[in-house]
């Protein structure tokens, strides 16, 4: 899926124009790719964590000549999946694989796992879930320890 898909589907989904969404789209990539320049890491909760980390230099061989060759130090941005994420990846790999049990027993000719008979649940064309609405009313969390005027919170 490129921007421009995205940018597409989330402008039909609200209703705002593509213009109007391409720009709040591109100010979202903006803000994360600065937030990893300054504070190298960005945590979006029921997404990810994106983190520079320093890849160390290192020893590498050319496969054309299979000399070895020198690969300097480098900043590298790397990127762990949500809990939530983790779970809708895992429900399509287990959609897939009881889809390609149900296509084995299919051209065989019967079916020995019964959940290989159950069809996978539909997928939209462009292969990824539905997007989850954002909470209108946002979650206030205060923060921890003593509050200002010295007593205990909670």
């Amino acid at each position: 899926m490129t921007k421009k898909e995205i940018v597409k589907a989330i402008s039909e989904e609200l209703g705002l124009t593509q213009l109007k969404t391409k720009e709040i789209v591109q100010k979202t990539f903006d803000a994360i790719v600065e937030t990893l320049v300054t504070d190298r890491r960005i945590e979006l909760r029921n997404f990810g964590v994106f983190e520079v980390k320093k890849r160390a230099a290192r020893k590498a061989r050319n496969p054309r000549t299979g000399g070895q060759v020198e690969v300097p130090a480098k900043f590298v941005v790397t990127f762990k999946p949500g809990k939530e994420m983790e779970e809708r990846v895992l429900q399509l790999e287990q959609a897939e694989h009881a889809r390609e049990m149900a296509e084995k027993s299919a051209a065989s000719g019967f079916a020995s796992d019964p959940a290989a008979s159950t069809p996978p649940p539909p997928v939209n064309p462009s292969g990824l879930p539905p997007l989850t609405p954002i909470s209108a009313e946002p979650t206030y969390r205060p923060p921890a320890g003593p509050s200002p005027n010295g007593q205990a919170q909670g």
